[in-house]
């Protein structure tokens, strides 16, 4: 098996490999370490915690299973991304998907703890405290509305840090393709927040 010169300084690869020689431990580190980034992506993607924490169960689930299959050509965490992209597009085209993104989450739901989702208001006064929530409610609110290959984007560059490539290889798309995704999602938040500030 040929592993690129990137995905070989990956310890995140080396722990995929052992995953596929059969160390459960080695899994479970993944799992460890990545599980609050997808469910913080996910969040943001369809709108409520606890289902995005059931599509990243399917996710490692999916990622165990695949673990035969698994050939390291980049970081593991564009193979990841790919993954919980997929299932995040697939769940927002279901056709009960916007009755459910739009239920109230319970207490402790979206945000609660969490490093992956936005971020929560800092505690200086009530005031500021309730302009600040206004403005991420609302932010969150143009994300939701974004078309989905342009959140996906979006979120996967600027939240998740990847690169264009890694996005890219995510999306299965070009890196042109990219950049217009997240200039375009990017306008559109800009007009959006600026209209409802008038």
């Amino acid at each position: 098996m040929s592993v690129s010169l990137n995905a070989e300084a990956d310890p995140d690869v080396q722990l995929m490999l052992a995953v596929q020689r059969g160390d459960r431990s080695a899994f479970e580190q993944l799992f460890e370490r990545h599980v609050s980034g997808v469910v913080g992506f996910a969040t943001q993607f369809v709108g409520t915690r606890a289902r995005a924490e059931e599509l990243a169960q399917d996710v490692f689930l999916q990622v165990y299973r695949a673990r035969h299959r698994y050939v390291p050509r980049a970081r593991f965490t564009t193979w990841l991304y790919r993954m919980v992209t997929n299932a995040c597009l697939s769940e927002v085209r279901r056709a009960d998907y916007r009755s459910r993104a739009q239920a109230p989450e319970p207490p402790g739901g979206a945000g609660a703890d969490d490093p992956g989702s936005l971020p929560e208001v800092a505690t200086r006064s009530s005031e500021e405290a309730a302009v600040t929530q206004e403005s991420l409610d609302r932010l969150r609110g143009v994300l939701e509305d974004l078309p989905t290959q342009q959140r996906a984007a979006l979120l996967l560059a600027r939240v998740e840090g990847l690169s264009y490539e890694e996005v890219a290889e995510a999306l299965a798309c070009s890196v042109s393709a990219v950049k217009s995704l997240i200039h375009r999602a990017t306008l559109t938040l800009r007009d959006r927040m600026r209209e409802e500030q008038e």
